[in-house]
């Protein structure tokens, strides 16, 4: 019992150091971390409203609203789904493609630089473990960490 009191305490101090880290990165964007995260939700292409409001963990009148303050500083677009004309799907600008690129990479970077004394073995065993917290995580919820799997 005592090993696991010990893994839950790291995982949680690396939770709280990882989002230090995304929050540093919005506030140099001048994105809300909600912003940030919808952004590179969209760096794959457009994706729906119901979708995003899984992903994004929101209620529908949340997410509309979140995606009005981002469409109004011109980073977002609405688009007519071609599957259904009643839907829209939400679509980076070039300025949010721009800001949701530099943001992920910002990201990608400073994460990388908190593991600048790992080696090769030591990321692979890292990245495994994780892959391993998320894939429980789908199996006893059903639902995958992103929409890439």
């Amino acid at each position: 019992m005592g090993e696991e009191l010990k893994v839950t305490d790291a995982l949680v101090r690396l939770t709280h150091l990882v989002d230090h880290v995304f929050a540093d990165v919005c506030r140099e964007a001048d994105l809300t971390p909600q912003q940030a995260q919808l952004l590179c939700m969209l760096i794959d292409g457009p994706v729906g409203m119901t979708e995003l409001s899984r992903l994004l963990h929101l209620e529908k009148s949340s997410l509309t609203g979140l995606v009005d303050r981002v469409q109004r500083r011109g980073l977002v677009d609405r688009v007519r789904d071609g599957n259904d004309r009643r839907a829209c799907r939400i679509e980076l600008t070039e300025a949010g493609e721009r800001i949701g690129q530099e943001s992920h990479r910002a990201m990608g970077e400073r994460l990388d630089a908190l593991l600048h004394d790992f080696d090769g073995r030591d990321r692979d065993r890292l990245t495994s473990s994780v892959s391993r917290i998320l894939a429980a995580h789908t199996a006893a919820t059903g639902r995958p960490w992103d929409r890439t799997e």
